[in-house]
């Protein structure tokens, strides 16, 4: 009969399994006879041959995850779906939060495939907020400086040899926080981006990390030969490669980058995305830049400042966002715990009226 010659739901979905298996596998044996006749023909940098592989290994997995449609049809009712999740939100963030109001209500939290820039003059401070916002992605979601900043002790004052009695019980349950904390940190010097890339594909395989931190950029390397003489050409190359990494592994990329010397000169201005250093290949690949300056006042005020003052007032100039506005993050420093805090500003209703 007809109902007899009709499969069963579960038969189909058995079969289609099978036929997904076997599309999947047929794949395989592409890609890795491919990779064998690249590696006997392959005359340029192993690591290279190896990021290519892993990559194409890497696309066959999220295929077998998730098939990939991208036609416009499929384009727009994501665009459209994601409009409706935003309206259900409330107000509620889209991306991961990083922990400060103001920035998290610019940028409404950080995003997959994104690569966000955070750049400054040296001893800004722009590594103690990237461990800010770590640290809070880890934690309210081991390094000395990170146990320090948790504990709000002194880090200058312990190396000096100065704690308190009531330190030590505060040292030890930051400890304690930070040992359940899912963080990893890779300390290998002399990494280049395509080391970095396959450090970041294992992590994510084994450990499902949802942020990436570089600190700096231009301590990456490239192993392209034609971009070993071209300093440009290798800024290029990694800050490319970085991008690539987070669309690829579909999580945000915080880089931490440098300011030309041109800050040094002229204190009394605000950064501009010119001053990024080797800025062409960052400024085009980075989807959010934030630059972190002393506003006005500030500066002269740090001649007369002791290095024991509670806080000074710093500012991340969100100079670039592909999808938002961009402005000035007030924030504060507190110099001697290497940690940021938002900024708490009073407004015209606040003030008392006379």
């Amino acid at each position: 009969s007809l109902e007899d010659s009709v499969p069963s739901a579960a038969n189909l979905t058995y079969y289609l399994e099978i036929v997904w298996e076997k599309y999947l596998l047929r794949k395989m044996l592409k890609v890795c006879g491919g990779m064998m006749q690249n590696a006997y023909s392959h005359e340029g940098d192993v690591e290279q041959l190896l990021d290519e592989a892993e990559t194409r290994i890497h696309r066959i997995n999220d295929e077998r995850v998730s098939e990939r449609q991208s036609d416009m049809k499929t384009l727009v009712l994501n665009v459209m779906g994601e409009v409706e999740a935003q309206h259900l939100r409330q107000g509620e963030l889209s991306g991961i939060p990083t922990g400060f109001m103001d920035l998290d209500k610019m940028t409404d939290g950080l995003h997959a495939g994104e690569m966000i820039v955070v750049a400054a003059r040296p001893s800004m401070g722009k590594t103690s907020l990237a461990m800010n916002i770590v640290e809070h992605v880890t934690m309210e979601v081991q390094e000395t400086r990170m146990l320090f900043s948790q504990a709000r002790m002194n880090l200058r004052n312990a190396r000096d040899g100065f704690m308190s009695n009531s330190d030590f019980p505060r040292m030890t349950a930051a400890a304690g926080r930070l040992a359940k904390a899912p963080l990893y940190i890779d300390d290998t010097p002399g990494l280049s981006v395509l080391q970095l890339r396959a450090k970041a594909r294992r992590m994510k395989h084994q450990h499902d990390v949802q942020l990436i931190v570089v600190d700096y950029m231009q301590l990456l390397n490239s192993t392209s030969r034609r971009a070993r003489d071209n300093r440009q050409q290798e800024i290029s190359e990694i800050s490319s490669g970085i991008k690539t990494l987070a669309k690829e592994l579909r999580l945000p990329v915080i880089v931490l980058s440098q300011l030309n010397r041109e800050m040094e000169r002229d204190k009394s201005r605000k950064p501009r995305l010119s001053d990024l250093r080797e800025s062409g290949a960052i400024e085009q690949d980075a989807d959010i830049v934030g630059l972190l300056y002393k506003p006005a006042g500030a500066e002269d005020e740090e001649d007369g400042a002791s290095d024991f003052s509670e806080g000074e007032p710093v500012n991340l100039l969100i100079a670039k966002q592909r999808n938002g506005p961009t402005g000035d993050v007030h924030m504060t420093f507190l110099k001697n715990y290497t940690r940021f805090e938002s900024a708490a500003r009073i407004s015209p209703e606040d003030m008392p009226t006379e």
